[in-house]
């Protein structure tokens, strides 16, 4: 693993000084690229996307790294300071990932100037409709992922319309901290109310993605110009998306909830989570 690790570490920074030799004339003041995502909702999508201003300017051609706030296979919630740790350790013309509560400190660490006043980070945060994402969570748990800390536990479980009540619901009765789908998505809710962050609805990546793609490209524009013809980049971003090494957007499809939510699925949403709909722009109110 330590062999594995090193070899990674020497081919990234290798990459990452070949990308600085092509593009010398754009390597000062460049920010790093983070793209901020609540689980299920697009990860790999966004990293692709992040990725494809590699082809246009002196970013890394592959992640720093990904970082998440709970362990993968214990299900163990990390403690703060190894978030700040982890954003600490990225340097300019890096591009990270990561499962990034909105903690106070992070914020601060995330939406601040550097000391030249530039930005140091270019921050994106992508969502889902958290009914979407409720059902992903059944399919990735039960089938796609057999490590998974509540693997065996959903495997338990009589049929689909079971598990998804506990996606909804989550696990309060255990030591392993699982809550309903609300209170999993508020620590990441801080992140919508600074406009250093773009927020980006997953939806829009497929029904409007010239539109989104612009956006993201701007939001990199604002704070960072690039020689570049605004279509180039834009042919790039494009360019780098590949669908069969990201799950969620494979089917190409939203609004897969309403396949799978009886009436009992829909009232207990509801009471637990309603207003994140709302609040995320996903209903106007409870009437669906």
């Amino acid at each position: 693993m330590a062999l594995k690790s090193f070899l990674r570490t020497t081919v990234y920074h290798t990459e990452k000084l070949t990308q600085r030799l092509r593009f010398a004339s754009q390597t000062a003041g460049m920010p790093i690229l983070l793209g901020i995502s609540f689980p299920k909702s697009g990860t790999h999508l966004l990293d692709q996307i992040l990725l494809g201003f590699s082809n246009v300017a002196p970013y890394a051609k592959r992640l720093h790294s990904f970082y998440a706030e709970y362990e993968g296979e214990s299900g163990k919630k990390r403690d703060p300071q190894q978030a700040l740790n982890w954003l600490d350790s990225l340097q300019p013309r890096d591009v990270a990932s990561a499962h990034l509560f909105a903690r106070p400190e992070a914020v601060a660490r995330v939406c601040l100037s550097s000391s030249e006043g530039s930005p140091k980070f270019v921050p994106y945060f992508i969502f889902r409709d958290p009914r979407d994402v409720v059902v992903s969570h059944v399919f990735y748990v039960t089938d796609m992922e057999a490590r998974h800390v509540h693997h065996d536990y959903y495997q338990s479980l009589p049929d689909f319309n079971a598990r998804l009540k506990v996606s909804i619901l989550g696990r309060p009765d255990v030591d392993i901290e699982f809550p309903n789908i609300a209170a999993r998505f508020e620590p990441y809710l801080g992140w919508l109310d600074h406009p250093e962050v773009l927020t980006i609805h997953f939806e829009d990546l497929i029904h409007a993605r010239a539109a989104t793609l612009t956006l993201i490209m701007d939001h990199l524009l604002n704070r960072l110009p690039l020689p570049a013809s605004r279509q180039l980049i834009l042919n790039s971003l494009e360019a780098s998306i590949n669908p069969t090494k990201s799950p969620t957007f494979r089917s190409g499809k939203t609004g897969e909830w309403k396949k799978h939510f009886t009436a009992e699925h829909k009232k207990i949403f509801k009471e637990v989570a309603g207003d994140l709909l709302v609040k995320l722009s996903y209903e106007k109110d409870n009437n669906w």
